[in-house]
């Protein structure tokens, strides 16, 4: 049953998200890999948060070449294959997107050849995961943001995440004072705060969007408001910075979701930089590196979570391994999954059941898939 092809699809996907009668459109792109056995046997897998018509370029142009006649139960052979033809030099970025919407594909095989879910290949450590919802985003405005946590908190969630920062470092020259940004992200934290009060756990995320000293900032302005972990506050996740702000700030410190090298989590550990390390399986080389680093997390007795969205690929990384905790349940994000795929789990009282069937456990709805690739502007780069 060795592999008879590999495909990419590149897909902009249009949302709409809507909390407590306010409706926002936005998009984001992602790239679904197909993997199909000499037996039509398909795994399916995918990876997002970059330029994914260059990820599917890389995945249909030079790794598909690689890996046709290749076993698909051999994962460490193929990822090792795949790492020395993308990644000779240790280059992350696109390389990484490519080797882990492939990761995942070949999981899903596994799965399915063998009869189980894949949370259970990975270890089987429980059968469903707590969820968090990030639902605030900057195109609500605070009132909007307000609501929409307690429509969140109404469905079950008591663990909620927003953003800040707010792509700050990218567009300060436009200009958008850092200082006018931080102030305006305090009132919008407190606006969360006041709406859920003080039993529903907040997290915030700036994306790297922030330099050290604003980041320090925000937190040192924010701690009285108990906020759970402060997800990549500075820029490029820089792990000197890192280890300073974690050093003067009592808020939790998180990162880790868009790095694409095991040697980077090792880094932020030997630093002692961040309280949560959070791999996320869609960018950071597929589940067989997320065991690699999960590993590390449990010998540095360090929280291993889920950052960076997909819950139904990250979940049976959490289910299975015995230190897996979180999983980010990205409204966003989830609404993507839904125009692509078919039978994904729905969260209850903010907890996912995982699958039991084989693989997986959904499947990409091929005919709908194809119908949005066609749609004008389906290609390029996500705003959410």
């Amino acid at each position: 049953m060795p592999i008879a092809s590999v495909r990419a699809t590149p897909l902009n996907l249009p949302v709409t998200v809507s909390a407590s009668g306010t409706t926002k459109s936005t998009s984001l792109s992602l790239c679904i890999v197909e993997i199909e056995l000499d037996d039509g046997r398909v795994g399916c897998g995918m990876t997002a948060i970059t330029e994914e018509e260059v990820v599917g370029s890389i995945v249909n142009d030079i790794a598909s070449h690689a890996l046709v006649g290749m076993d698909p139960l051999r994962h460490e052979q193929i990822w090792d294959k795949l790492y020395w033809l993308l990644t000779p030099r240790g280059q992350t970025g696109y390389a990484s997107h490519a080797i882990a919407a492939i990761d995942l594909a070949l999981w899903d095989l596994k799965g399915q050849i063998l009869g189980q879910p894949v949370w259970r290949l990975l270890g089987g450590a429980r059968s469903q995961v707590p969820v968090y919802a990030t639902f605030g985003f900057a195109f609500f405005d605070r009132d909007e943001l307000a609501a929409a946590a307690r429509s969140w908190v109404d469905r079950g969630f008591k663990r909620l995440k927003m953003t800040v920062g707010h792509h700050g470092l990218q567009r300060r020259d436009e200009p958008r004072p850092l200082a006018a940004l931080i102030a305006e992200d305090v009132r919008r934290i407190q606006a969360v705060r006041e709406a859920v009060g003080p039993d529903v756990q907040i997290y915030i995320d700036a994306n790297c969007s922030l330099d050290y000293f604003h980041a320090l900032s925000l937190a040192q302005r924010v701690e009285e408001l108990d906020i759970s972990f402060f997800e990549e506050p500075v820029s490029q996740n820089d792990i000197p910075n890192l280890a300073k702000l974690r050093a003067k700030t009592r808020i939790p410190l998180a990162a880790g979701q868009n790095e694409g090298l095991a040697s980077r989590f090792r880094d932020m550990l030997v630093a002692q930089a961040v309280d949560v390390v959070q791999p996320n399986a869609c960018i950071s080389g597929g589940y067989t590196q997320c065991l690699r680093i999960a590993g590390m997390a449990a010998a540095f007795n360090t929280q291993f979570a889920n950052g960076g969205a997909w819950p139904h690929h990250n979940m049976h990384l959490h289910a299975g391994l015995a230190n897996g905790t979180l999983v980010e349940y990205h409204s966003v994000a989830v609404e993507c999954c839904k125009l692509v795929f078919d039978g994904l789990p729905e969260p209850s009282q903010g907890v996912l059941d995982l699958p039991q069937a084989p693989g997986l456990g959904f499947t990409v709805n091929r005919d709908r898939m194809a119908e949005l690739a066609k749609r004008p502007g389906s290609r390029g780069v996500g705003k959410a």
